[in-house]
């Protein structure tokens, strides 16, 4: 749970992904209001223009599908909108995993699913994300979901992600960070690594300049070491 909280101060959902890639960018974007698009940007708003319809709402005979489902957790203090959210029909009601829905006979299993551009990542940014829906629809729907799906455009394929204990330590852990980055105004430091290459946002970040910059104490230090020494 984040402390003192008020739901007026809780943060985007979808800025966990950013957290958990770099805590940096996600200070430019989401503390000093920066953004940039570059192709990988686009290409992931596009995919999600497909998904995220919010007057959609496909039902079948053993699953309904809501897409663009907002979504509110006050364990992690974050709110958003899930892309797509299936229902899975069960005839008997399952304790602690199945839920009702209005206009709708019987039980239903909430599996979240979130679409992404590329191919699965090696780090866990999309998992988080996911994992902080799945959270979220714990709390609104009353039940445990132990596991949701990525889609990636580029695969064409969905990648299951199960809610280990681990994993909702790290989510929580991050929204967390987030909120105190808020709290405090900070804007982490750069660390220039590989993925700074596949960021938008390092012109605006200047990792290389900052890493090469010396700070300022140090520099004073040596501009008062010279004069002593003159």
């Amino acid at each position: 749970m984040i402390p003192d909280v008020s739901a007026e101060e809780y943060l985007l959902l979808s800025g966990i992904q950013h957290m958990a890639f770099c805590e940096r960018q996600w200070a430019l974007i989401h503390v000093e209001q920066v953004w940039a698009e570059n192709v990988r940007t686009v290409e992931g708003k596009h995919l999600h223009e497909r998904a995220d319809d919010p007057f959609f709402d496909e039902s079948r005979k053993t699953v309904r599908i809501v897409r663009s489902m907002p979504v509110v957790s006050r364990q992690l203090a974050l709110r958003g909108v899930a892309d797509v959210v299936e229902f899975h029909y069960s005839k008997t009601m399952i304790d602690g995993e199945t839920c009702q829905l209005k206009d709708r006979d019987g039980w239903w299993c909430p599996l979240p699913v979130e679409y992404k551009r590329g191919k699965p990542k090696k780090d866990d940014r999309d998992a988080v994300q996911l994992c902080a829906q799945a959270v979220a629809l714990e709390e609104m729907l009353g039940v445990t979901i132990t596991s949701g799906c990525l889609f990636y455009g580029e695969t064409k394929r969905r990648e299951a992600v199960e809610f280990t204990p681990a994993l909702r330590q790290h989510t929580l852990e991050l929204s967390q960070k987030m909120h105190q980055f808020v709290r405090d105004g900070i804007t982490p430091k750069a660390k220039k690594g590989k993925r700074c290459a596949q960021c938008s946002l390092v012109d605006d970040c200047q990792p290389y300049w900052m890493l090469r910059h010396r700070p300022v104490a140090a520099y004073l230090a040596r501009m008062c070491s010279l004069e002593a020494d003159e």
